[in-house]
Protein backbone atom coordinates (compact mmCIF):
# COMPACT_ATOMS: atom_id res chain seq x y z
CA UNK A 1 0.00 0.00 0.00
CA UNK A 2 0.84 3.70 -0.52
CA UNK A 3 2.68 4.99 2.77
CA UNK A 4 0.73 7.32 4.66
CA UNK A 5 1.86 9.26 8.26
CA UNK A 6 -0.92 10.59 10.73
CA UNK A 7 -1.54 14.06 10.16
CA UNK A 8 0.73 16.65 12.14
CA UNK A 9 3.54 14.31 12.35
CA UNK A 10 6.57 13.17 9.95
CA UNK A 11 6.61 10.18 8.38
CA UNK A 12 7.39 7.50 11.28
CA UNK A 13 5.17 9.13 13.62
CA UNK A 14 7.80 9.71 16.56
CA UNK A 15 7.69 13.13 15.78
CA UNK A 16 4.51 15.28 16.29
CA UNK A 17 4.91 18.99 14.42
CA UNK A 18 4.32 22.12 16.94
CA UNK A 19 3.35 24.32 13.98
CA UNK A 20 0.50 26.48 14.22
CA UNK A 21 -0.44 25.66 11.09
CA UNK A 22 -0.18 23.54 7.94
CA UNK A 23 -0.38 24.60 4.63
CA UNK A 24 -0.40 23.12 1.03
CA UNK A 25 -0.35 25.79 -1.68
CA UNK A 26 -1.48 24.71 -5.06
CA UNK A 27 0.41 27.28 -7.26
CA UNK A 28 3.73 29.24 -7.15
CA UNK A 29 1.98 32.07 -6.55
CA UNK A 30 -0.24 31.25 -3.23
CA UNK A 31 3.46 30.25 -1.84
CA UNK A 32 5.06 33.17 -3.09
CA UNK A 33 1.93 35.39 -1.14
CA UNK A 34 2.26 32.85 1.73
CA UNK A 35 5.99 33.37 2.48
CA UNK A 36 6.06 37.18 2.48
CA UNK A 37 3.00 36.92 4.45
CA UNK A 38 4.33 34.31 7.72
CA UNK A 39 6.82 35.44 10.44
CA UNK A 40 8.55 31.42 10.49
CA UNK A 41 8.22 29.31 7.70
CA UNK A 42 9.50 25.91 7.08
CA UNK A 43 9.39 23.40 3.55
CA UNK A 44 7.68 19.72 4.54
CA UNK A 45 8.40 17.67 1.66
CA UNK A 46 7.06 13.51 2.36
CA UNK A 47 8.31 14.09 6.20
CA UNK A 48 10.81 11.06 6.01
CA UNK A 49 12.85 12.21 8.40
CA UNK A 50 13.39 11.32 12.13
CA UNK A 51 14.80 14.30 13.62
CA UNK A 52 12.85 18.02 14.31
CA UNK A 53 14.58 19.15 11.39
CA UNK A 54 11.57 20.45 9.63
CA UNK A 55 9.88 21.11 13.00
CA UNK A 56 8.55 24.71 13.30
CA UNK A 57 6.09 27.11 15.48
CA UNK A 58 5.44 29.07 12.67
CA UNK A 59 3.98 27.73 9.34
CA UNK A 60 4.75 24.33 7.89
CA UNK A 61 4.56 24.53 4.28
CA UNK A 62 3.88 21.38 2.39
CA UNK A 63 5.60 21.60 -1.15
CA UNK A 64 3.16 18.26 -2.18
CA UNK A 65 0.44 20.47 -4.20
CA UNK A 66 2.34 22.71 -6.20
CA UNK A 67 2.58 21.53 -9.54
CA UNK A 68 3.40 18.36 -10.59
CA UNK A 69 6.41 19.62 -13.02
CA UNK A 70 8.01 17.33 -15.14
CA UNK A 71 9.25 19.14 -18.27
CA UNK A 72 11.65 16.84 -20.16
CA UNK A 73 14.38 18.24 -22.89
CA UNK A 74 15.89 15.26 -24.70
CA UNK A 75 18.66 17.18 -26.27
CA UNK A 76 20.13 18.71 -23.01
CA UNK A 77 19.31 15.32 -21.04
CA UNK A 78 17.88 16.95 -18.38
CA UNK A 79 14.48 17.29 -16.48
CA UNK A 80 13.14 20.63 -14.62
CA UNK A 81 10.93 19.10 -12.07
CA UNK A 82 8.90 20.34 -9.42
CA UNK A 83 9.92 20.36 -5.76
CA UNK A 84 7.25 17.95 -4.33
CA UNK A 85 7.30 15.11 -6.82
CA UNK A 86 8.58 12.12 -5.81
CA UNK A 87 11.57 10.33 -7.19
CA UNK A 88 9.01 7.25 -8.12
CA UNK A 89 6.89 9.40 -10.15
CA UNK A 90 9.19 11.33 -12.03
CA UNK A 91 10.98 7.51 -12.42
CA UNK A 92 7.97 6.35 -14.87
CA UNK A 93 8.18 9.74 -16.72
CA UNK A 94 11.89 9.57 -17.40
CA UNK A 95 12.39 5.58 -18.77
CA UNK A 96 9.83 5.70 -21.58
CA UNK A 97 11.87 8.92 -22.41
CA UNK A 98 14.83 6.82 -22.79
CA UNK A 99 16.61 8.51 -19.92
CA UNK A 100 17.36 7.80 -16.27
CA UNK A 101 19.16 9.19 -13.09
CA UNK A 102 22.66 7.89 -12.39
CA UNK A 103 21.37 7.17 -8.75
CA UNK A 104 18.50 6.58 -6.79
CA UNK A 105 18.02 6.55 -2.55
CA UNK A 106 16.84 3.11 -1.37
CA UNK A 107 12.98 4.44 -1.51
CA UNK A 108 11.97 6.06 -4.39
CA UNK A 109 8.64 7.86 -1.83
CA UNK A 110 10.57 10.28 -1.44
CA UNK A 111 10.72 13.94 -2.47
CA UNK A 112 13.16 15.39 -5.48
CA UNK A 113 13.26 18.50 -3.38
CA UNK A 114 13.96 17.45 -0.26
CA UNK A 115 16.16 14.45 -0.82
CA UNK A 116 18.26 17.02 -2.54
CA UNK A 117 18.33 19.82 -0.01
CA UNK A 118 19.34 17.17 2.72
CA UNK A 119 22.43 15.26 0.06
CA UNK A 120 20.34 11.75 0.58
CA UNK A 121 21.70 9.43 -1.11
CA UNK A 122 22.26 5.98 -3.15
CA UNK A 123 25.60 3.70 -3.02
CA UNK A 124 28.16 3.47 -5.38
CA UNK A 125 31.99 4.27 -5.25
CA UNK A 126 31.65 6.60 -8.66
CA UNK A 127 27.76 7.95 -6.78
CA UNK A 128 27.52 10.90 -5.36
CA UNK A 129 24.81 12.09 -3.89
CA UNK A 130 21.35 13.18 -5.02
CA UNK A 131 22.25 16.91 -4.95
CA UNK A 132 24.93 16.35 -7.30
CA UNK A 133 22.46 15.75 -10.57
CA UNK A 134 21.17 19.58 -9.40
CA UNK A 135 22.39 21.79 -12.49
CA UNK A 136 19.15 24.80 -11.37
CA UNK A 137 17.89 25.72 -9.11
CA UNK A 138 13.85 27.87 -8.36
CA UNK A 139 13.33 28.79 -4.55
CA UNK A 140 10.93 31.51 -2.96
CA UNK A 141 13.21 33.43 -0.40
CA UNK A 142 11.67 35.47 2.52
CA UNK A 143 10.25 38.14 1.25
CA UNK A 144 7.82 36.03 -1.50
CA UNK A 145 10.51 36.85 -4.38
CA UNK A 146 11.31 33.90 -6.71
CA UNK A 147 14.80 33.44 -7.80
CA UNK A 148 17.09 31.23 -9.57
CA UNK A 149 19.89 29.71 -8.70
CA UNK A 150 22.39 27.49 -11.77
CA UNK A 151 25.60 25.67 -11.60
CA UNK A 152 26.65 27.30 -15.17
CA UNK A 153 25.93 30.95 -14.41
CA UNK A 154 26.40 31.24 -10.17
CA UNK A 155 29.59 29.32 -9.52
CA UNK A 156 30.38 29.03 -5.67
CA UNK A 157 26.72 30.45 -4.91
CA UNK A 158 24.85 27.62 -6.24
CA UNK A 159 27.53 25.03 -4.75
CA UNK A 160 26.93 26.76 -1.35
CA UNK A 161 22.78 26.55 -2.16
CA UNK A 162 21.93 22.82 -3.35
CA UNK A 163 22.37 21.22 -0.03
CA UNK A 164 21.14 24.01 2.62
CA UNK A 165 18.37 22.34 4.24
CA UNK A 166 15.73 24.48 2.98
CA UNK A 167 17.63 27.63 5.00
CA UNK A 168 17.45 29.47 1.92
CA UNK A 169 14.04 29.01 0.95
CA UNK A 170 11.38 27.17 -0.29
CA UNK A 171 12.46 25.11 -3.78
CA UNK A 172 9.82 25.45 -6.07
CA UNK A 173 11.38 23.61 -9.20
CA UNK A 174 14.89 21.81 -9.57
CA UNK A 175 16.55 20.93 -12.77
CA UNK A 176 18.24 17.28 -12.80
CA UNK A 177 21.05 15.96 -15.13
CA UNK A 178 19.93 12.77 -17.03
CA UNK A 179 21.70 9.42 -18.58
CA UNK A 180 20.62 7.17 -21.21
CA UNK A 181 18.16 4.74 -19.61
CA UNK A 182 19.51 0.96 -18.85
CA UNK A 183 19.01 -2.19 -16.96
CA UNK A 184 20.13 -3.68 -13.67
CA UNK A 185 20.45 -6.97 -12.28
CA UNK A 186 19.85 -7.11 -8.92
CA UNK A 187 21.71 -10.41 -6.35
CA UNK A 188 21.91 -10.80 -2.90
CA UNK A 189 24.96 -12.71 -1.29
CA UNK A 190 24.67 -14.18 2.21
CA UNK A 191 25.95 -15.68 4.81
CA UNK A 192 28.66 -14.05 4.47
CA UNK A 193 31.07 -12.93 7.89
CA UNK A 194 31.34 -9.09 8.46
CA UNK A 195 35.30 -9.84 8.91
CA UNK A 196 35.00 -10.69 4.98
CA UNK A 197 33.84 -7.22 4.02
CA UNK A 198 36.55 -5.07 6.20
CA UNK A 199 39.55 -7.57 5.05
CA UNK A 200 37.89 -6.64 1.28
CA UNK A 201 36.17 -3.52 1.46
CA UNK A 202 37.19 -2.20 -1.97
CA UNK A 203 36.60 -5.89 -3.66
CA UNK A 204 33.10 -5.90 -2.35
CA UNK A 205 32.23 -2.19 -3.10
CA UNK A 206 33.79 -2.88 -6.65
CA UNK A 207 32.08 -5.32 -7.28
CA UNK A 208 29.13 -3.87 -8.86
CA UNK A 209 27.45 -0.87 -10.21
CA UNK A 210 26.14 -0.07 -6.98
CA UNK A 211 26.58 -2.15 -3.68
CA UNK A 212 24.87 -2.14 -0.13
CA UNK A 213 25.87 -4.33 3.09
CA UNK A 214 23.37 -4.94 5.56
CA UNK A 215 24.34 -6.68 8.94
CA UNK A 216 23.33 -6.80 12.17
CA UNK A 217 27.12 -6.30 13.75
CA UNK A 218 26.36 -10.31 15.14
CA UNK A 219 29.09 -13.46 15.23
CA UNK A 220 28.71 -15.27 12.68
CA UNK A 221 27.60 -14.93 9.17
CA UNK A 222 24.92 -12.15 9.11
CA UNK A 223 25.95 -10.21 6.48
CA UNK A 224 23.87 -9.94 3.21
CA UNK A 225 25.47 -8.12 0.03
CA UNK A 226 22.94 -6.49 -2.40
CA UNK A 227 24.87 -5.93 -5.70
CA UNK A 228 23.16 -4.05 -8.56
CA UNK A 229 24.54 -5.32 -11.64
CA UNK A 230 24.42 -3.02 -14.74
CA UNK A 231 24.80 -5.47 -17.49
CA UNK A 232 26.47 -5.44 -20.62
CA UNK A 233 27.79 -1.52 -19.56
CA UNK A 234 31.84 -0.99 -20.31
CA UNK A 235 33.86 -2.31 -16.98
CA UNK A 236 30.51 -3.46 -14.91
CA UNK A 237 31.87 -6.43 -12.87
CA UNK A 238 30.71 -10.29 -13.37
CA UNK A 239 27.62 -11.28 -11.24
CA UNK A 240 29.33 -13.97 -8.58
CA UNK A 241 29.06 -16.96 -9.83
CA UNK A 242 25.85 -19.54 -9.18
CA UNK A 243 25.93 -22.17 -6.53
CA UNK A 244 29.93 -21.11 -5.70
CA UNK A 245 31.16 -19.35 -2.89
CA UNK A 246 31.85 -15.58 -2.75
CA UNK A 247 33.74 -14.03 0.40
CA UNK A 248 32.88 -17.30 2.08
CA UNK A 249 28.75 -16.76 1.33
CA UNK A 250 26.75 -18.23 -1.28
CA UNK A 251 23.91 -16.44 -3.84
CA UNK A 252 20.60 -16.59 -2.25
CA UNK A 253 18.51 -18.96 -2.84
CA UNK A 254 14.92 -16.43 -3.27
CA UNK A 255 14.10 -12.86 -2.64
CA UNK A 256 15.21 -11.38 0.75
CA UNK A 257 13.88 -8.55 2.06
CA UNK A 258 17.10 -6.03 3.91
CA UNK A 259 15.42 -6.65 7.22
CA UNK A 260 15.56 -9.97 8.70
CA UNK A 261 12.16 -11.86 8.78
CA UNK A 262 10.48 -9.20 6.65
CA UNK A 263 8.03 -10.19 3.74
CA UNK A 264 10.24 -9.60 0.28
CA UNK A 265 7.90 -8.71 -1.50
CA UNK A 266 8.36 -5.18 -0.74
CA UNK A 267 11.40 -5.08 -1.90
CA UNK A 268 12.44 -5.03 -5.50
CA UNK A 269 13.44 -7.45 -7.81
CA UNK A 270 16.37 -9.58 -7.44
CA UNK A 271 17.67 -13.24 -8.37
CA UNK A 272 19.41 -11.31 -11.32
CA UNK A 273 16.39 -10.65 -13.69
CA UNK A 274 17.20 -7.52 -15.62
CA UNK A 275 15.00 -4.87 -15.23
CA UNK A 276 14.76 -0.87 -15.39
CA UNK A 277 16.72 1.47 -13.75
CA UNK A 278 14.25 2.69 -11.37
CA UNK A 279 12.42 -0.93 -10.70
CA UNK A 280 16.09 -2.02 -9.06
CA UNK A 281 18.10 1.03 -7.88
CA UNK A 282 15.91 1.46 -5.00
CA UNK A 283 15.66 -1.33 -2.28
CA UNK A 284 12.11 -1.32 -1.98
CA UNK A 285 8.82 -0.67 -4.65
CA UNK A 286 6.93 2.54 -4.98
CA UNK A 287 3.53 0.85 -3.92
CA UNK A 288 4.79 -0.94 -0.86
CA UNK A 289 5.30 0.53 2.82
CA UNK A 290 9.20 0.76 2.46
CA UNK A 291 11.74 -0.80 5.47
CA UNK A 292 9.68 -1.78 8.02
CA UNK A 293 7.02 0.92 8.44
CA UNK A 294 8.19 0.99 12.31
CA UNK A 295 11.45 2.11 13.35
CA UNK A 296 13.38 5.11 14.25
CA UNK A 297 16.84 6.11 11.75
CA UNK A 298 20.24 7.24 12.62
CA UNK A 299 22.88 7.46 9.43
CA UNK A 300 26.72 8.31 9.96
CA UNK A 301 29.29 9.70 7.29
CA UNK A 302 32.78 8.91 7.62
CA UNK A 303 35.88 9.07 5.30
CA UNK A 304 36.31 6.22 3.04
CA UNK A 305 40.26 5.94 4.03
CA UNK A 306 38.82 5.41 7.91
CA UNK A 307 36.50 2.69 6.48
CA UNK A 308 38.41 -0.29 8.72
CA UNK A 309 38.19 1.55 11.50
CA UNK A 310 34.83 2.43 11.63
CA UNK A 311 33.54 -1.28 10.37
CA UNK A 312 35.99 -2.46 13.83
CA UNK A 313 34.28 0.31 15.95
CA UNK A 314 30.63 -0.50 14.85
CA UNK A 315 31.36 -4.17 15.64
CA UNK A 316 32.63 -3.56 18.93
CA UNK A 317 28.74 -2.48 19.85
CA UNK A 318 27.48 -5.96 18.52
CA UNK A 319 25.89 -7.13 21.93
CA UNK A 320 24.39 -3.92 22.74
CA UNK A 321 23.34 -3.15 19.23
CA UNK A 322 21.66 -6.28 19.32
CA UNK A 323 18.08 -5.58 21.13
CA UNK A 324 17.48 -2.39 19.21
CA UNK A 325 18.77 -2.69 15.78
CA UNK A 326 16.46 -4.22 13.20
CA UNK A 327 19.32 -3.92 10.75
CA UNK A 328 22.74 -1.38 9.22
CA UNK A 329 23.21 -0.43 5.35
CA UNK A 330 26.92 0.32 4.93
CA UNK A 331 26.78 2.28 1.77
CA UNK A 332 29.71 4.17 -0.23
CA UNK A 333 29.20 7.78 -1.79
CA UNK A 334 31.91 9.46 -4.14
CA UNK A 335 33.19 13.22 -3.78
CA UNK A 336 31.60 16.51 -4.23
CA UNK A 337 31.62 19.71 -4.63
CA UNK A 338 28.74 20.87 -2.91
CA UNK A 339 29.47 22.93 0.37
CA UNK A 340 27.26 21.07 2.99
CA UNK A 341 27.25 17.90 0.98
CA UNK A 342 28.98 15.17 3.79
CA UNK A 343 30.92 14.17 0.24
CA UNK A 344 32.13 17.64 0.43
CA UNK A 345 35.66 16.47 -1.80
CA UNK A 346 36.28 13.80 0.24
CA UNK A 347 34.95 10.46 -0.19
CA UNK A 348 32.68 8.84 2.26
CA UNK A 349 31.23 5.53 4.01
CA UNK A 350 27.94 5.83 4.87
CA UNK A 351 26.49 3.60 8.31
CA UNK A 352 22.57 3.75 8.38
CA UNK A 353 20.91 2.62 11.21
CA UNK A 354 17.41 1.19 11.22
CA UNK A 355 16.47 0.93 14.91
CA UNK A 356 13.36 -0.42 16.49
CA UNK A 357 10.52 2.72 17.21
CA UNK A 358 12.01 2.91 20.80
CA UNK A 359 13.67 6.52 21.79
CA UNK A 360 14.44 5.72 25.32
CA UNK A 361 16.16 2.22 24.32
CA UNK A 362 17.96 3.44 21.40
CA UNK A 363 19.33 7.01 22.56
CA UNK A 364 21.41 4.76 25.31
CA UNK A 365 23.12 3.03 22.19
CA UNK A 366 23.35 5.74 19.64
CA UNK A 367 25.45 7.98 22.96
CA UNK A 368 27.80 4.47 22.53
CA UNK A 369 28.47 4.82 18.99
CA UNK A 370 29.00 8.04 18.31
CA UNK A 371 31.57 8.12 21.33
CA UNK A 372 33.61 5.73 19.12
CA UNK A 373 32.60 7.50 15.52
CA UNK A 374 33.30 10.82 15.78
CA UNK A 375 36.87 10.75 16.55
CA UNK A 376 37.33 8.87 13.06
CA UNK A 377 35.62 11.59 11.28
CA UNK A 378 31.77 10.98 11.75
CA UNK A 379 28.90 13.55 10.99
CA UNK A 380 25.39 12.76 11.27
CA UNK A 381 22.74 13.66 8.59
CA UNK A 382 20.29 16.10 9.24
CA UNK A 383 17.10 14.17 9.06
CA UNK A 384 17.98 11.27 11.62
CA UNK A 385 18.14 10.67 15.49
CA UNK A 386 21.23 11.16 17.08
CA UNK A 387 22.38 11.20 20.82
CA UNK A 388 24.18 14.21 21.67
CA UNK A 389 23.84 18.19 20.56
CA UNK A 390 27.31 18.67 18.77
CA UNK A 391 27.55 19.70 15.37
CA UNK A 392 30.34 18.99 13.73
CA UNK A 393 30.14 21.08 10.31
CA UNK A 394 32.49 21.15 7.03
CA UNK A 395 32.04 23.87 4.72
CA UNK A 396 29.49 26.30 5.91
CA UNK A 397 27.04 28.71 4.18
CA UNK A 398 26.82 31.18 6.90
CA UNK A 399 24.95 34.05 6.19
CA UNK A 400 21.84 32.55 5.88
CA UNK A 401 19.68 35.91 7.43
CA UNK A 402 16.50 35.47 5.88
CA UNK A 403 14.08 38.36 6.30
CA UNK A 404 11.23 40.18 5.22
CA UNK A 405 13.40 43.48 4.29
CA UNK A 406 17.02 41.76 2.99
CA UNK A 407 16.31 38.54 0.80
CA UNK A 408 18.67 35.76 1.97
CA UNK A 409 22.70 36.46 2.18
CA UNK A 410 25.53 34.00 2.18
CA UNK A 411 29.07 34.39 3.02
CA UNK A 412 31.81 31.69 2.94
CA UNK A 413 33.63 31.37 6.05
CA UNK A 414 37.16 30.32 6.32
CA UNK A 415 38.33 27.34 8.37
CA UNK A 416 37.69 28.55 11.77
CA UNK A 417 35.24 27.32 12.98
CA UNK A 418 34.33 30.50 15.39
CA UNK A 419 34.31 33.40 13.01
CA UNK A 420 32.51 33.97 9.62
CA UNK A 421 33.56 36.79 7.21
CA UNK A 422 31.46 39.01 4.63
CA UNK A 423 31.42 38.21 1.25
CA UNK A 424 32.40 41.63 -0.33
CA UNK A 425 30.95 39.90 -3.81
CA UNK A 426 27.65 40.83 -5.28
CA UNK A 427 25.49 37.36 -4.98
CA UNK A 428 23.02 36.63 -8.22
CA UNK A 429 19.74 37.49 -8.42
CA UNK A 430 19.01 39.82 -5.92
CA UNK A 431 20.66 37.84 -2.68
CA UNK A 432 22.94 40.87 -0.99
CA UNK A 433 26.32 39.77 1.41
CA UNK A 434 25.72 40.73 5.09
CA UNK A 435 27.29 38.74 7.96
CA UNK A 436 25.56 35.99 10.73
CA UNK A 437 26.21 33.15 12.65
CA UNK A 438 27.36 29.84 11.20
CA UNK A 439 24.61 26.81 10.19
CA UNK A 440 25.65 24.22 12.60
CA UNK A 441 25.44 21.50 10.10
CA UNK A 442 24.67 17.66 11.37
CA UNK A 443 27.65 16.32 9.48
CA UNK A 444 31.37 17.41 9.15
CA UNK A 445 33.79 17.09 5.69
CA UNK A 446 36.81 18.83 7.39
CA UNK A 447 39.06 17.33 10.27
CA UNK A 448 39.84 21.15 11.64
CA UNK A 449 36.01 21.49 12.76
CA UNK A 450 35.20 18.09 15.10
CA UNK A 451 35.28 19.41 18.37
CA UNK A 452 32.89 22.82 17.16
CA UNK A 453 30.23 23.12 19.35
CA UNK A 454 26.01 23.95 18.09
CA UNK A 455 22.63 24.86 18.90
CA UNK A 456 19.84 22.94 18.08
CA UNK A 457 19.76 23.44 13.93
CA UNK A 458 17.80 26.26 13.02
CA UNK A 459 19.50 28.66 16.20
CA UNK A 460 22.68 29.24 14.28
CA UNK A 461 20.49 32.07 12.16
CA UNK A 462 21.36 35.16 13.90
CA UNK A 463 18.25 37.05 14.50
CA UNK A 464 17.98 41.10 15.34
CA UNK A 465 15.47 42.05 17.49
CA UNK A 466 14.70 45.18 15.34
CA UNK A 467 13.96 42.72 12.27
CA UNK A 468 11.39 40.51 11.27
CA UNK A 469 13.00 37.32 10.64
CA UNK A 470 12.23 34.04 8.77
CA UNK A 471 13.93 30.63 9.44
CA UNK A 472 13.41 28.38 6.56
CA UNK A 473 14.65 24.61 7.26
CA UNK A 474 13.47 21.69 4.94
Amino acid sequence: MTPRRPSGTNWAGNVRFSARELRRPASITELQDLVAGSDRVRALGTGHSFSLLADTTGVLVSTAGLPRVTDIDRARRTVTVGGGVRYGELATRLHPAGLALPSMASLPHISVAGACATATHGSGNTAGNLATAVAAMELVTADGSLITLARDTDGEQFAGAVVSLGCLGVVTRLTLELVPAFEIAQYVCEDIAAAEVSRHFDEVFGSAYSVSVFTRWQAGRDVKVWLKHCPGAPGDPAPPPRGRSWLGGRPADGPRHPIPGLDPAAATGQLGVPGPWYERLPHFRLAFTPSSGDELQSEYLLPRAAAADTLAAAAGHGERLAPVLQVCEIRTVAADELWLSPSYRRDTVALHFTWIRDQGAVAPVLAGLERDLVPLGAGRTGGRCRASRRRPFGKCISACRISRRSPASMTRPGPSRTTSRRNSSPLPNGLVPGPARLIRRTWCAHPDVRACGGRRIGSGLGESPNVRRRRFLA
